[in-house]
């Protein structure tokens, strides 16, 4: 665990997103790279140089894709031409999973271009997990949905973040991309241990891990990916990392940043976690 059909039993390892300033140093000197993480909506057009980048990266390197814009939570229906674009990108990559981020963003046929809260309750799982069911229906991929951060917390809600967590992916029988500097980032903002957050989360539904840097304001810590990841996230991460097994791990960068040398070398600091585990068995050895 969790090498499980939610990652396809991918023993995918380290990754890091694919950000632009980093395309040229990529293409030129092919540094060797476990496995990238897309953001799907940066490539659902046919042409120009984001697709032309995503060639010469394929014929080079594994990728999963990694969603912003399906907004699970939101209460209209889901964009039906989005996820026509999403299935053409996933029959592209051959990505071995899909994700997503549990919030709302879109209204009206607008969106917000933010990942916005849900209130945790059961109607509104009953709602996120049957958009989640469709999705992952139409996209004939296993599909996660990732925990985001947040900085209010909604009256309405009747459950916690971790319960209402499990609430969906069970309900919906997907997979959860686990971000353990959001659980960390939450736990600080909302005051709540991160660690029981963690003990709660079923494990045989965690299929890939998110790890980031934060910032620490003065009033609440905010999620910025813009700088090495806390020594905290590491020892939750560690945590997690204890009780899920070998999990495919991500190191998000997103802001301020520096060259991709750098950005491998944080990544790669999840390595003394991850060879410390006993070698999982391939599926049927």
């Amino acid at each position: 665990m969790p090498l499980n059909r939610f990652n396809a039993h991918s023993r995918y390892g380290i990754g890091v997103g694919l950000r632009l300033p980093h395309y040229d140093h990529i293409l030129r000197e092919k540094p060797v790279v476990g496995w990238f993480e897309l953001l799907s909506e940066n490539f659902l057009s046919e042409g120009g140089r984001q697709r032309a980048v995503l060639d010469q990266i394929l014929e080079q390197y594994r990728v999963v894709l990694h969603g912003l814009g399906l907004y699970f939570g939101s209460a209209g229906p889901l964009d039906r031409d989005h996820l026509r674009k999403l299935k053409a990108l996933v029959r592209r990559t051959e990505t071995p999973w899909f994700s997503d981020h549990l919030c709302w963003g879109s209204a009206d046929g607008r969106y917000s271009h933010d990942l916005l809260p849900l209130p945790f309750t059961m109607a509104t799982a009953r709602h996120t997990a049957a958009k989640i069911r469709q999705a992952a229906d139409f996209l004939e991929v296993p599909l996660s949905v990732e925990n985001i951060s947040s900085y209010m917390e909604l009256r309405a809600s009747t459950m916690t973040e971790w319960e209402f967590l499990s609430e969906v992916a069970e309900q919906a029988d997907c997979g959860i991309l686990l971000d353990v500097n959001n659980i960390y980032v939450v736990s600080q903002n909302h005051g709540f241990d991160p660690y029981t957050y963690l003990d709660q989360v079923p494990r045989d539904r965690v299929a890939q891990i998110h790890i980031g840097g934060h910032s620490r304001l003065s009033t609440h810590l905010l999620d910025t990916h813009d700088q090495p990841v806390a020594d905290p996230v590491w020892k939750l991460y560690a945590h997690a990392i204890g009780r899920f097994g070998f999990t495919p791990t991500l190191l998000e960068w997103d802001d301020r940043i520096p060259p991709f040398e750098e950005v491998h070398r944080e990544a790669h600091k999840a390595d003394r976690f991850l060879a410390s585990l006993a070698p999982t068995p391939a599926p049927g050895g």
